[in-house]
C-alpha cells in the first residue's frame, strides 16, 4: 500500500484518486480552492442555479465504468442521467432551422433533408460513416491507452478517409475540417454544422485536421446526456465516491512544491510549509503551475509531446428569465454566425480578438431544480473567446463584458423576446476560469486529436521524474469530461500495474 498525493480536485484527479483508493492505496487530495470539481462549478442566485463549466455529458460510459470499478452503486443510482432529445437545434445565418434527433442516423438524415433540401442528409450521413472509421482507428490510442512512445505515428497519419476531390487537373483529399465541409458536405449550412464542433473545443476548422471529424461522431454515436440538477451533480457524485473509498481531501491547500528524494517524487509541500510525504504524486494542474511546483525540473524530454500552446477560453452568460420554459424547447441550440470567416479571423488571427458576430450555444435545461418555480427559466449562453493576455486583463475583461451583450443579441434569434424576459444576468469570463482552475489566461484545453504533426496531442501521463504523473485536461488524452475521466483511469493503471500497463481491455 503506497501513499499517494494528488494535486487538485478536478474530475480527472478525483477519478484517479477513487481508482487508486480501491486498489488499496492511501490517497490524499490537496486542492487550493475550497471545493472540488475543477471547472465543473455551479452559480446560484435568487433560486436560480447554473452550470458554469460543461453543461452536457458526451460518452457517459467513461463515468459508468468509473462507478462500476469503484463501488457497488452504479452511476445511475448516484445521479439521474437524461438523454437529451433533440441532441441539438441549429439556427443558421440564412434563418434556416433544424433539430437533430439524438443518436439516430436515420432521424438526422431525414431532418437535414427536410430543412436543407434533398441530398443534404445523405451527405451528412455518409460523412458520419467516414468519421466512424476515423474514430475506430484512433479510439484506443487516444482514449484508452497510455500515449505511445512512438507517438509520431499518430502525428503523421491522417485517420479520416477523405473522399478524392477533383479540381481542374488535380485530385486532392481533405486535410482539414474546413476542407471536409467544403468538398464533401457541399452546403455552407452543413459546413457550419461541422465546424461548430471544432469551434466549441477552441479549434480553428481551417487548420484542425480532418481527424476532428470524430468530435461530431462522438455525439452522434453515444448520444448527448444531461445530469439532472446540472453537471455539478456529476462532480458531487465522483467526490462522494472518493470519500466513500476513504480518499482524504484537504481544501484551501495550495501545493507549492513537488518534493524529490533519490531522483524521484517524494511528496508535496504546501503554501503554509506543511510537508506531505508520498511514494507517488499525481498532478491534476495546468503545466505552468506544475512547472512552478517542480522548480525547473525537466518533466518532458526532447522529442516528447510538449504542452499545447495557444488554447482558447470560454465566455459564459447566465440568464435569469421571467416566464417558464416553452414546451418542446430544445435543450441545446447553436446560433451560427453570419460571417464565419470574420469570426475565425478574429479568434485565430495574429492578434486574437472578439468577433462582432459570434457563434453562440444556448442551453435551456428542462430541469425544475434550476429555477425558483415553473414561471421562470434558467438559460446559459456560451461562446469561444481568446484566453487572456498577460498584462492586459483589465482591458480585456471590460471588452468581454461588452461581448456578453452580443451573445444575448445573438441568442435572441433562438429565443424571441429574450431581452423582454430578462430579470438579470451574470457574466463568467476567462478571469473566472483562471481563478477556478489556475490555468494561465483562463485557457481551456481541447481534446487530443491525431494528425496535424502532433500539435493537438497532449503530453504523456508519465513524466521524466519517476513517481510523478499528470492527469486531467492538460495531459493525455486532453480536455473534456470524458477525456478527464479516461486520464484518471490511465494514471491509476500506470501506478497500479506499472510501465507494462497498456490500457483498458
Amino acid at each position: 500500500m503506497a501513499r499517494i498525493a494528488v494535486i487538485g480536485a478536478g474530475t480527472g484527479a478525483m477519478a484517479a484518486a477513487a481508482r487508486l483508493a480501491v486498489a488499496g492505496h492511501r490517497v490524499a487530495v490537496y486542492e487550493r480552492t475550497e471545493t472540488y470539481g475543477g471547472a465543473v462549478r455551479r452559480f446560484e442566485r435568487d433560486g436560480f442555479a447554473f452550470d458554469t463549466g460543461p453543461g452536457l455529458l458526451p460518452l457517459p460510459a467513461v463515468y459508468r465504468d468509473l462507478f462500476v470499478k469503484t463501488g457497488k452503486e452504479p452511476l445511475e443510482e448516484c445521479v439521474e442521467l437524461v438523454q437529451v432529445d433533440p441532441s441539438s437545434a441549429h439556427v443558421f445565418a440564412d434563418g434556416t432551422r433544424v433539430s437533430l434527433p439524438n443518436a439516430s442516423r436515420a432521424g438526422v438524415v431525414a431532418a437535414l433533408d427536410e430543412a436543407l433540401g434533398a441530398g443534404a442528409g445523405q451527405r451528412w450521413g455518409d460523412f458520419l460513416v467516414r468519421a466512424r472509421e476515423a474514430w475506430d482507428r484512433t479510439r484506443r490510442p487516444l482514449l484508452e491507452e497510455p500515449l505511445w512512445p512512438n507517438w509520431p505515428v499518430l502525428a503523421e497519419r491522417e485517420p479520416y478517409p477523405a473522399v478524392p476531390h477533383k479540381r481542374l487537373l488535380r485530385t486532392r483529399r481533405a486535410g482539414t475540417l474546413a476542407e471536409v465541409g467544403a468538398w464533401e458536405l457541399r452546403d455552407p449550412r452543413l459546413a457550419a454544422l461541422l465546424e461548430s464542433h471544432a469551434l466549441a473545443h477552441g479549434l480553428d476548422p481551417r487548420t484542425a485536421p480532418a481527424s476532428a471529424a470524430v468530435l461530431p461522431y462522438l455525439e452522434h454515436a453515444f448520444g448527448t446526456w444531461y445530469v439532472r440538477g446540472g453537471l455539478r451533480e456529476l462532480a458531487r457524485a465522483v467526490y462522494e465516491r472518493c470519500v466513500a473509498r476513504r480518499v482524504e481531501f484537504v481544501f484551501g491547500a495550495e501545493v507549492t512544491r513537488v518534493l524529490e528524494k533519490d531522483g524521484r517524487a517524494a511528496g508535496v509541500e504546501l503554501a503554509d510549509g506543511t510537508v506531505a510525504e508520498a511514494e507517488f504524486v499525481v498532478a491534476g494542474i495546468c503545466p505552468g503551475a506544475l512547472g512552478r511546483a517542480t522548480r525547473g525540473t525537466a518533466l518532458r524530454g526532447e522529442g516528447e509531446v510538449p504542452p499545447q500552446p495557444g488554447a482558447l477560453s470560454r465566455l459564459t452568460v447566465l440568464l435569469a428569465l421571467r416566464g417558464g420554459r416553452p414546451e418542446g424547447a430544445a435543450h441545446r441550440t447553436v446560433v451560427h454566425t453570419g460571417d464565419r470567416a470574420a469570426e475565425l479571423d478574429a479568434l485565430f488571427g495574429p492578434a486574437p480578438g472578439l468577433p462582432a458576430d459570434p457563434t453562440v450555444t444556448v442551453l435551456r435545461p428542462d430541469d425544475p431544480a434550476l429555477t425558483p418555480d415553473a414561471d421562470h427559466e434558467a438559460v446559459t449562453l456560451t461562446a469561444t473567446v481568446p484566453a487572456l493576455t498577460s498584462g492586459r486583463e483589465g482591458a480585456e475583461e471590460e471588452a468581454l463584458h461588452a461581448q456578453a451583450d452580443r451573445l444575448i443579441t445573438a441568442a435572441g434569434r433562438a429565443l424571441p423576446g429574450l431581452r423582454d424576459r430578462l430579470l438579470w444576468h451574470e457574466v463568467r469570463t476567462p478571469v473566472d476560469i483562471a481563478e477556478v482552475t489556475g490555468a494561465e489566461g483562463g485557457a481551456v484545453p481541447g481534446p487530443s486529436l491525431a494528425a496535424a504533426a502532433g500539435r493537438l496531442l497532449h503530453p504523456s501521463n508519465v513524466t521524466r521524474l519517476p513517481g510523478l504523473f499528470t492527469v486531467g485536461g492538460w495531459s493525455h488524452p486532453g480536455g473534456g469530461l470524458p477525456h478527464a475521466g479516461m486520464s484518471g483511469a490511465l494514471v491509476a493503471g500506470l501506478i497500479v500495474e506499472g510501465p507494462q500497463f497498456r490500457g483498458s481491455q
